[in-house]
C-alpha cells in the first residue's frame, strides 16, 4: 500500500472484443462500473472516440448517463470529450442534463484531439481549419456556458440546463499543450501516460510550473494514467497483457479492430522495430501477480508525484478483467 493515500480512478475504452457487440460492451461496462463502485474506485470515465470497431462508447454523454444511471455514488465522466469535435453549447446542455440527472457525481475531461482519423474529422462536421489550436477559445467559452460571469460565451445564449452548475471540468493530454493551459486556467490535469509516455514528466514540469489558483483549485491536481494487468499469476498477467498489444501493434499498422484473445507468443506477431515501438508506448503498465503490480505502481506514484491515478485494462475476458481491478483494489488499499 502506498504510503500516502491516491485515489484510483478506471478509464473504460468500452472495448467491443471479437465475437462480441456494442451491446455486449454496455453490459460488461455497467458491470465493471458497479464492482468499482463496491471495490472503492474513485471515478469512472468514458472515452469518445470515432470509426473504431473495437470501441463502443463514439456517443460517450449517452454511455456515461447508462453507467450513473446503473450505479449508486462512483463519480462518472469524461476521459474525455473532444471538443473540437462539438459546439461547447452542446457540451454545456449535455453535461448540464447529465448533472441534473446525477446531481455531484459527473466529471467533464476534455480534450483537444479528433479521437479519430482526418476522414472522420470531417464527417463530425469539423470546419475543415480547425485544427485544435482554439482550443482554449473553446474551453473558456464552455466554461462561460456554465458560470456567465466569465463573458467568454455567446451574448444572450445561455446553457439550459447547465447554467450555474458547478461540473469539475478537467484538461487532458498527452503533450505539453493542455498542460500549460491547464495550469494557466487553474484547472485538473490528466495526461495519457497509458499510451504516450514520452512526455509525462515534461508536460507535468510544466503544468506544475504554470499553475494559477483559480475558484476551482487552489493547487496543481494532476492524475496519470496507467495500463493494468493483475492477475493470480505472473504467466497469466503476462498472456492477458498480449491482447492490448496487438491492439496497439495493428493501430501503429494501420489497422483497427476488436479486442482479440490473448496468445501465448508475440514473437510469432511483430518484428524486433514493432516490438520495441510497441512497449515503449505501453511502457506505463503494471503487470503481473498482486506484489509485482503494487511494485510497479509504487514506483510511477514515487516517480510522477501523482495525486490520483486512472488505470485501464484492455482484457479480453470480462472475468479476467474485473479480476484485474479487484488485485489493484486490494492493493491499493481502495477496500
Amino acid at each position: 500500500m502506498p504510503n500516502r493515500h491516491v485515489p484510483v480512478s478506471i478509464l473504460d475504452l468500452a472495448p467491443i472484443v471479437a465475437g462480441s457487440t456494442a451491446a455486449d460492451s454496455f453490459r460488461n461496462t455497467l458491470d465493471l462500473a458497479r464492482h468499482a463502485e463496491k471495490w472503492g474506485y474513485n471515478r469512472y470515465w468514458l472515452a469518445e472516440h470515432h470509426n473504431m470497431p473495437g470501441i463502443a462508447s463514439s456517443a460517450t454523454s449517452l454511455v456515461i448517463s447508462h453507467v450513473a444511471a446503473g450505479t449508486q455514488k462512483i463519480r462518472v465522466g469524461s476521459g474525455g470529450i473532444m471538443l473540437p469535435n462539438h459546439a461547447p453549447l452542446v457540451i454545456a446542455e449535455q453535461f448540464g442534463t447529465l448533472e441534473s440527472l446525477y446531481p455531484g457525481r459527473i466529471d467533464l475531461g476534455l480534450g483537444r484531439a479528433p479521437g479519430s482519423d482526418q476522414r472522420t474529422m470531417r464527417a463530425l462536421r469539423r470546419g475543415l481549419g480547425s485544427d485544435g489550436n482554439d482550443f482554449p477559445e473553446m474551453v473558456r467559452e464552455l466554461q462561460s456556458y456554465f458560470n456567465p460571469e466569465q463573458g467568454d460565451g455567446v451574448p444572450g445564449v445561455r446553457a439550459v440546463p447547465g447554467e450555474g452548475f458547478d461540473i469539475p471540468i478537467w484538461l487532458l493530454g498527452s503533450s505539453g499543450f493542455s498542460a500549460q493551459l491547464a495550469g494557466q486556467l487553474g484547472l485538473p490535469f490528466a495526461f495519457a501516460s497509458h499510451f504516450a509516455p514520452d512526455y509525462l514528466l515534461p508536460a507535468l514540469e510544466i503544468y506544475r510550473t504554470n499553475f494559477r489558483p483559480s475558484d476551482t483549485l487552489q493547487e496543481p491536481y494532476a492524475m496519470v494514467g496507467l495500463n493494468v494487468f493483475a492477475a493470480d499469476t505472473e504467466e497469466e498477467a503476462r498472456r492477458l497483457r498480449t491482447s492490448h498489444q496487438m491492439q496497439f501493434l495493428n493501430l501503429i499498422r494501420g489497422r483497427t479492430g476488436q479486442l482479440g484473445p490473448p496468445v501465448d507468443n508475440m514473437d510469432e506477431l511483430w518484428s524486433d522495430h514493432e516490438r520495441a515501438i510497441v512497449l515503449q508506448q505501453l511502457s506505463y503498465t503494471a503487470a503481473g501477480s498482486s506484489d509485482n503490480v503494487r511494485e510497479q505502481v509504487l514506483r510511477v506514484l514515487e516517480e510522477t508525484g501523482a495525486d490520483e491515478l486512472i488505470v485501464t485494462s484492455q482484457i479480453y475476458d470480462h472475468q479476467a478483467r474485473l479480476r484485474s481491478y479487484e488485485i489493484l483494489a486490494d492493493v491499493m488499499g481502495l477496500y
